[in-house]
């Protein structure tokens, strides 16, 4: 799907900082992200485990950890800034404009209150309609996940169900009150894989009746691939390179981006090759360098890079990268 920069911007992150704070010490986990969700677009935010990825998504929520603060930039989320808003507000804001698919529903899923009550919670608090309005829009919006005999599954609990069932359920409940975004993180991962890609149908299918902009988190880069309009790749708490999917996996800028995707498995090649992979160690986060995070682990570093942290700067249309040493 091709998103023209004309296209309703329904999310802005602008400069995003999160700063964890225990006693005496504080570490920054995410620094000056910045990226856009445009209507009907699905962004996918792509890395190794602890980069930032599911940070930056519970930052949109307003989800975070006590002891984790946004110290700076801004969350605009159909025109409306949200990092300042009160916790009251917020739950106005939650389902409503912005929803989102958890990795595991079995434990973002109530095991004491049956789906349909769940998913009934969402409507009584953001639409003023009857009861039997909410029953019909609930056993619909099963039906439109894909959910055989929906008014049993009305009446069932969380643990009744298969994990493909219960991840549905928690996309209907998400789709509950029309969202302009919604945010899936790791939706798929325990999942089998014939589940897996009738759950990525559904949610390229919901895009393309509904126009609704997803903000797709995962490490598979082979679902980014499938899944995709843009791409954002993270390292270390910050966007290393932003591209169109096509774009990413045909010119990869970022020597991270390059590992990343010569690390994925060539099925046509000797079984018995090595598989490439990414020297050293993802940093300690409270001991980064003034330079580069990838400074130590990067073939082709240079002295800039020990010295400075690169910006995001464009190389391309529409394909961003933050390195010194690109060329």
């Amino acid at each position: 799907m091709e998103i023209r920069d004309d296209k309703e911007v329904v999310m802005t992150i602008d400069r995003l900082k999160v700063e964890f704070r225990n006693d005496d010490h504080h570490v920054t986990a995410l620094r000056n992200v910045s990226f856009k969700l445009h209507k009907g677009e699905i962004v996918g935010l792509v890395g190794e485990s602890g980069c930032g990825k599911s940070l930056t998504s519970h930052s949109v929520m307003k989800l975070l950890p006590k002891n984790a603060h946004i110290i700076d930039g801004d969350i605009v989320i159909d025109g409306k800034s949200i990092v300042t808003t009160s916790e009251n507000e917020m739950r106005k804001i939650r389902g409503d404009l912005i929803s989102m698919i958890f990795q595991e529903p079995m434990t973002a899923l109530n095991p004491l209150v049956t789906v349909g009550k769940q998913i009934e919670e969402m409507l009584i608090l953001h639409k003023k309609i009857s009861k039997k309005e909410r029953y019909e829009i609930i056993i619909n919006l099963l039906k439109s996940v894909g959910l055989p005999e929906p008014e049993t599954r009305y009446k069932q609990y969380p643990f009744e169900l298969s994990g493909g069932m219960r991840q549905r359920v928690m996309i209907a409940m998400s789709l509950a009150c029309s969202p302009k975004v919604i945010i899936a993180d790791e939706p798929t991962t325990a999942l089998d894989v014939t589940i897996q890609a009738q759950i990525l149908d559904l949610l390229k299918d919901i895009r393309e009746k509904q126009g609704t902009a997803f903000l797709f988190i995962t490490h598979d880069m082979g679902v980014i691939a499938d899944m995709a309009d843009r791409v954002a790749v993270m390292y270390a708490g910050q966007i290393v390179e932003m591209a169109t999917v096509d774009e990413l996996f045909e010119n990869p800028a970022h020597p991270y981006t390059k590992g990343l995707l010569n690390s994925i498995p060539d099925l046509t090649k000797d079984v018995r090759e090595e598989l490439p992979s990414i020297p050293g160690s993802v940093p300690d986060l409270k001991s980064l360098s003034k330079g580069c995070p990838f400074e130590d682990r990067c073939s082709c570093s240079i002295e800039r890079c020990r010295q400075e942290n690169p910006f995001l700067t464009k190389i391309r249309e529409s394909h961003e990268v933050a390195c010194w040493n690109v060329d």
